[in-house]
């Protein structure tokens, strides 16, 4: 499994455009194989932070999806919310690897 990590730095007063941006990618990730963890976004402290994380099977899972960025009109229609509105200042994007915990671990006391 490989998890997608997403810092990004957003206009504060596009909030509502990001959720809208976030959504439609959150569809997108379940409908072409991944799982999305969700957005994670500004509660209190700096306003203009979010994060994403999503996983795929494999880096080659992710890149099938990642194909169609560009060209497939679901993908286009969701780019064009973060375009039209500027909600996105810029992003980055880490891929990792999860460590999970073993299913017999339990609780310290």
């Amino acid at each position: 499994m490989i998890t997608c990590v997403v810092h990004y730095t957003i206009d504060p007063a596009q909030i509502e455009a990001f959720e809208r941006f976030a959504r439609a990618w959150m569809r997108l990730v379940a409908r072409h194989g991944g799982v999305h963890h969700g957005y994670f976004l500004p509660a209190e402290g700096a306003s203009d932070r979010a994060e994403a994380l999503f996983s795929f099977d494999s880096l080659a899972a992710y890149e099938r999806y990642r194909a169609r960025f560009g060209h497939d009109p679901e993908f286009v229609a969701a780019d064009a919310i973060r375009d039209e509105s500027g909600c996105v200042v810029r992003y980055e994007r880490t891929f990792m690897r999860p460590l999970l915990p073993d299913d017999d671990m339990t609780v310290a006391r």
